[in-house]
């Protein structure tokens, strides 16, 4: 584990599975949700194969995806969130870690790709809502990750912390890649063995969410 301490006034976390212990498939909603496009005539089958969720509805809204065919897509996607989220519980030492960065003084925020509403009943429900300046879901964001437009659109919300005084906590690429996006470093907490495959480089690895308060310090 390093030693040095990384000099931060803001830190961005990811929700599912990083904050709340996450039973969401999100295979099977990638899967649910690419098939939808390929049925409707929005992608080729070939075209459904890869990427993320969110990028296969970013490439079917540049072909045309909106009204009220987007929100039934979107419909797919809470229906799988519900399911997932149902029941959720804090990741091991959530709310030991967020209360000791909230008493140095640390501001602390949300992004999740998830439903804004349905990220603030979770939160709510797991008692630690109240740590947060701003829990920021997809309906709030230009873009979802791995697109960095949503960490820029967080980062605007509080003008008086630059980027570099900014950290992100994630466990998948994802997290990683729009951090990266947005100049911000990155902690990656349990996050799978692919993140060198997708370009993502951790500034911190985090084997224990615990382990996140010795490893900061407030920026001066």
């Amino acid at each position: 584990m390093p030693k040095a301490r990384l000099r931060v006034r803001a830190i961005l976390f990811d929700m599912d599975n990083t904050l709340l212990a996450s039973r969401i498939d999100y295979a099977a909603m990638r899967g649910e949700v690419g098939a939808w496009l390929v049925r409707e005539g929005y992608l080729a089958e070939d075209e459904a194969e890869g990427g993320t969720t969110a990028s296969l509805i970013q490439a079917a809204t540049e072909r045309g995806l909106a009204g009220g065919a987007l929100d039934q897509v979107w419909a797919i996607c809470a229906r799988h969130e519900a399911e997932g989220m149902r029941g959720a519980e804090l990741e091991p030492g959530a709310r030991e870690t967020l209360e000791r960065l909230r008493g140095r003084g640390l501001l602390l925020a949300v992004l999740t790709n998830n439903a804004e509403a349905a990220a603030e009943q979770a939160l709510g429900k797991t008692g630690i809502r109240h740590y947060f300046d701003l829990v920021a879901g997809r309906e709030s964001v230009p873009r979802l990750k791995p697109s960095p437009e949503g960490v820029r659109a967080v980062l605007a919300r509080f003008p008086h912390v630059p980027p570099s005084q900014w950290l992100a906590v994630g466990d998948s690429w994802i997290d990683g890649a729009a951090a990266a996006g947005a100049g911000v470093a990155f902690a990656a907490y349990r996050a799978s063995i692919d993140l060198p495959e997708r370009g993502v480089v951790p500034d911190i690895q985090l084997d224990r969410l615990v382990e996140l308060a010795d490893l900061v310090a407030p920026a001066e």
